[in-house]
């Protein structure tokens, strides 16, 4: 990803702000539910499979006891695998775990959180995914896609 597509992206989402179209209503109608998880001691050949697949957000949660506990970006993932390639039978791929790649204890948000507020974190430009947690369990996730997406269909 580009720094012109994050500054694009920011933008977009702080005009979402201004015009107040997403105000009043939760973060739960849009976020992507039966969201693709990971525990930490997986290794990161399952992670590389996930990223394969068609439409996959880029942002993957990291569970332990069925709570949250990080989360491994596609950047994250690229920078540990220091151009290993496609090929699985690459070792990087069965030596490092989740846990080695992660970030600990991601940013989250309730899926009562207004989309406004999910919005005004994303202007900010530090996320560009959250995952929506409900009792320390994740119940979805949301992208600055996701929020560029429900402004298009307004």
């Amino acid at each position: 990803m580009s720094v012109f597509t994050l500054i694009f992206n920011t933008e977009i989402i702080g005009l979402l702000i201004k015009t107040k179209i997403m105000k009043s209503l939760p973060i739960s109608s849009i976020m992507t539910k039966n969201v693709v998880c990971v525990i930490p001691q997986q290794k990161i050949i399952d992670v590389k499979h996930i990223y394969e697949k068609k439409k996959f957000h880029h942002h993957i949660p990291v569970i332990e006891d069925d709570k949250l506990i990080g989360m491994v970006s596609l950047i994250d993932f690229m920078y540990e695998i220091k151009g290993a390639g496609l090929d699985d039978n690459n070792a990087i791929y069965n030596e490092l775990t989740v846990k080695d790649i992660m970030t600990p204890n991601p940013y989250a948000v309730g899926p009562e959180t207004s989309i406004n507020a999910v919005a005004e974190i994303f202007a900010k430009g530090r996320y560009r995914a959250i995952p929506i947690v409900e009792n320390e369990s994740v119940v979805g996730i949301v992208s600055t896609a996701d929020l560029i997406r429900y402004y298009m269909k307004k």
